[in-house]
């Protein structure tokens, strides 16, 4: 098996290949779970949610993800905050293009002005003269993707975006943006659980793109994942992490988690090696 723990972004960013989604940090701790949470206020426990990011940056993580779309930007503005003194040592990717009307609606825009207001608004809340990497959070339907994409190329050409991503979208989609763009990530829901996204990490994986799993760890029914867990003295999230970097070498789980302990266990499953054995095992 060859499993590298770095992965070079948009060909010049170095990242681990465990990084940290900050999606969770947001209002009251007993609010962060489940798919439905709001992620619609700032986190009520800020201090400890500051000091878990700079415990992530202690431990080795290097790559952050945000979004506008959480917490109003009040995420942003928290990681802003947490790795200022680290500025230079990690990246930091944010999203645009999902509307927030209200704590349970997620509204898909992409109109190109928006998209270009939304990165000004997140260059401030950053604190920040460039962003390392900005996604468009969805491809709006309504609007033609080489304008959705032409907003970014242009942000890029103007130096405040280094490099583009997308989220959710197949390998057409992909291909129909790398023709307008260069195209650095892709963020889809992928894990032991949900695989549906097989084809986008074999395409990128052939064009040196990430491949950006969020909600990585899933630790359902998953057969033998037990027993291997217990043959490598790991627990069964740092085996489904482990999974994930086996996978391909261009991908990057961003578990979160608001639990020091569950970031140390995440960050661990980098040093996990499994064997093509127990790697097929697990794929089933």
């Amino acid at each position: 098996m060859t499993n590298t723990t770095v992965f070079r972004l948009g060909g010049d960013l170095d990242v681990r290949r465990i990084g940290y989604g900050a999606m969770r940090l947001a209002n009251a701790p007993h609010e962060r779970s489940g798919m439905t949470a709001p992620i619609w206020t700032a986190p009520t426990d800020r201090a400890e949610s500051v000091a878990l990011l700079r415990k992530a940056v202690e431990l080795g993580v290097n790559f952050f993800d945000t979004a506008d779309a959480y917490a109003l930007g009040a995420n942003e503005e928290l990681l802003a905050e947490a790795l200022r003194p680290h500025r230079d040592e990690v990246v930091i990717g944010t999203k645009a293009g999902v509307l927030r009307p209200s704590p349970a609606e997620w509204i898909t825009h992409g109109h190109p002005a928006y998209l270009r207001q939304q990165a000004e608004l997140s260059l401030r809340r950053l604190r920040t003269d460039r962003i390392d990497l900005f996604t468009l959070h969805r491809i709006d339907p309504d609007y033609p993707l080489a304008d959705q994409i032409g907003a970014l190329k242009r942000l890029q050409e103007e130096g405040k975006v280094r490099h583009i991503g997308l989220s959710e979208v197949t390998v057409q989609d992909l291909t129909a943006a790398e023709a307008i763009a260069p195209i650095a990530s892709v963020q889809n829901l992928y894990n032991l659980a949900e695989r549906g996204h097989d084809p986008v990490i074999d395409h990128t994986a052939e064009r040196g793109i990430a491949f950006v799993p969020y909600f990585p760890v899933s630790t359902g029914d998953h057969g033998p994942l037990p027993e291997i867990a217990a043959e490598l003295d790991a627990t069964a999230s740092q085996l489904s992490l482990a999974w994930l970097l086996h996978r391909a070498p261009n991908v990057i789980p961003i578990p979160g988690t608001s639990s020091p302990a569950h970031l140390a266990e995440n960050f661990a499953a980098l040093e996990l090696t499994l064997t093509d054995d127990q790697f097929k095992r697990l794929a089933g």
